[in-house]
């Protein structure tokens, strides 16, 4: 597979260009790939699924079992390094055994905070002493992981925290006094990232081992859903920590809670996927035997327009997934032969945090609608908890907030954007002038007879739509843009619409030319995509600009949007039908 990363910068998609030979897709996976997402489907259908009203129960120590099962089968540690106890898997397969087991309900909730936000921050801000002393560990699962950030007065304001930690007369250990809420994993977890600020100031982060005196647990949560994940508050009184598990640098805990951010919004991404094909599975198996008026609910066009946008949102979400992981794949290896090795993976992933957190919005926003719809399909059985649908839907919610919350991530697209401009480390504006000077041309109405043409035409004009928004309120607006959060959520809106898009065609204009099976259908979603996402960004770019421009400048850009947003007529009422009837035949999310 031939890199993209040289030609394709984070967030890069905006003003450069893709081809389907240089997009990785689900279709790429490799025979070692495909064995081990194999092995998790089992896993799951055998050790977890079976077991979910005692999971949600919290039967004594069955998380803890099947956290070791999976670390016996190598799946908590894969992505580790083999020198720590992993296995040394690439990103794209971590990200695949997250995506395999996403359909775990609670349990996917209690590996990911272990494997990922747990462990991660030891693992590339540790030193050589406590990785040794905590990675094999963590990698096999007889230590469980947990991270603790979040405070009652500080959630999105991450550095807000009140905790703080002292140095000691003598110098050799610190000590913690504050306290941590809804801590994933607490009710287990053997080793926390913990984050305080010494002598009220300098936010930093240390290691704490369960045990410490000092260290008290609050009693379980009774949340809403994930019922089955332990949460739990911690509080530190006087806690004494040794000063050798101090993680990282003094004041700079926030370069470790954010950079782990990354790649958890990339995994929470593929967690949200595969729980939405299991709920997929749920609910076409419910259509198919469900009769109303003498037939199956399945074949009404109501059922199948829900079906066939499940299929869609999913194929969308995969497409821009896996399109990400090997860019940050491609990076971190570039990185790593840099000489780079210890924080490559962190670095490549900061590099493409923009499309990370597009990716957690798009996600989760996905599974939502799969699950609702889900249980819309199941009717009145739907809100019954003999169906899993109702678990389902349940779980999903929480996934809007986890990571940062959805605002916070489109607030972060555009903040990220603007930052990046004024560093020079991509030239948005200049691309943006571009688009401004086109506008005043006259338009090019020739016909391009090429296949996908069309298609490929309509990507690049929504991309026309962003940066001509973009840059005319950062011209208007200046500095004060960032306090105007519509309109920076319109236009990560239409971000997340432009980059979705691209992906789905460039993923199915690769199936076509690749000859695969699937190839017809793959276009129909395209089709469908891109014709529904222009009405979207049409949408958002008018909202966005009526908030900053009047007069001619606003008629002007309007008549820009209106041009940008075209898209050819598309019959999706048929290609929905085809795509559900795809479904309905083979039971399951099919791509």
């Amino acid at each position: 597979m031939a890199s993209t990363m040289a030609s394709i910068q984070g967030g890069g998609f905006l003003i450069q260009s893709s081809t389907p030979e240089n997009t990785f897709t689900p279709e790429d996976f490799n025979e070692e790939q495909l064995m081990i997402a194999a092995m998790c489907t089992e896993f799951l259908e055998k050790d977890v699924l079976p077991h979910l009203n005692e999971i949600d129960d919290k039967k004594e120590g069955l998380m803890q079992e099947l956290l070791d099962k999976a670390g016996s089968l190598g799946l908590l540690g894969a992505g580790f390094p083999e020198a720590y106890g992993g296995l040394g898997e690439d990103f794209i397969t971590s990200t695949l055994i997250t995506e395999q087991l996403g359909g775990g309900h609670s349990f996917i909730v209690a590996m990911t905070a272990h494997n990922g936000i747990g462990s991660l921050p030891i693992l590339y801000f540790g030193t050589e002493a406590q990785k040794q002393q905590y990675m094999p560990k963590l990698a096999t699962g007889e230590m469980k992981g947990a991270y603790a950030l979040t405070e009652p007065g500080s959630g999105s304001d991450a550095l807000g925290a009140k905790t703080t930690a002292v140095l000691s007369a003598d110098g050799n250990s610190y000590v913690l006094n504050g306290q941590k809420i809804w801590i994933t994993n607490a009710g287990f977890a053997d080793v926390f990232t913990v984050f305080a600020k010494i002598d009220g100031v300098q936010f930093t982060a240390f290691i704490v081992e369960r045990g410490t005196p000092g260290l008290s647990y609050g009693e379980e949560e009774h949340k809403m859903g994930i019922k089955g994940s332990s949460t739990r508050q911690l509080f530190f009184e006087n806690c004494v920590i040794p000063k050798e598990n101090l993680l990282g640098e003094i004041g700079k805990g926030h370069v470790i809670a954010f950079n782990i951010l990354n790649i958890g919004r990339l995994k929470l991404c593929a967690a949200t996927s595969g729980g939405a094909k299991l709920a997929v599975k749920t609910t076409v198996a419910y259509a198919k035997t469900r009769e109303q008026f003498k037939q199956p609910i399945a074949n009404f066009g109501a059922i199948q327009h829900k079906l066939a946008e499940m299929v869609i949102k999913l194929f969308a979400a995969d497409s821009a997934m896996y399109r990400t992981a090997k860019w940050i794949d491609d990076k971190e290896n570039a990185l790593a032969a840099d000489g780079k090795h210890d924080n490559a993976l962190l670095g490549a992933a900061e590099e493409y945090a923009i499309e990370c957190a597009i990716l957690k919005v798009l996600g989760s926003e996905a599974l939502d609608y799969v699950v609702d719809e889900g249980v819309q399909i199941h009717g009145g059985n739907g809100f019954s908890d003999e169906y899993n649908i109702s678990r389902a839907y349940r779980d999903a919610r929480i996934n809007r907030i986890f990571e940062g919350t959805n605002e916070i991530n489109r607030l972060l697209i555009l903040d990220m954007y603007l930052k990046r401009a004024m560093k020079g480390r991509i030239n948005i504006m200049g691309a943006a002038m571009d688009v401004q000077k086109e506008m005043m041309s006259i338009p090019d109405f020739s016909a391009d007879d090429t296949p996908f043409a069309a298609e490929q035409k309509v990507v690049a004009n929504f991309k026309k739509a962003i940066l001509m928004c973009a840059g005319g309120a950062a011209q208007k607006l200046m500095m004060q843009l960032e306090h105007e959060q519509e309109i920076l959520m319109n236009l990560a809106d239409m971000a997340i619409d432009t980059f979705q898009a691209e992906s789905v065609l460039l993923r199915a204009m690769k199936m076509k030319q690749d000859g695969n099976d699937l190839a017809d259908v793959a276009m129909d979603i395209a089709h469908t995509f891109l014709y529904d996402a222009a009405d979207r960004i049409n949408h958002a770019g008018k909202a966005a600009i009526n908030g900053f421009a009047e007069g001619d400048e606003q008629r002007m850009m309007l008549m820009g949007i209106k041009r940008f947003t075209k898209a050819d007529n598309y019959n999706t009422k048929d290609a929905r039908r085809r795509i559900a009837a795809v479904l309905i035949e083979k039971g399951q999310y099919f791509f």
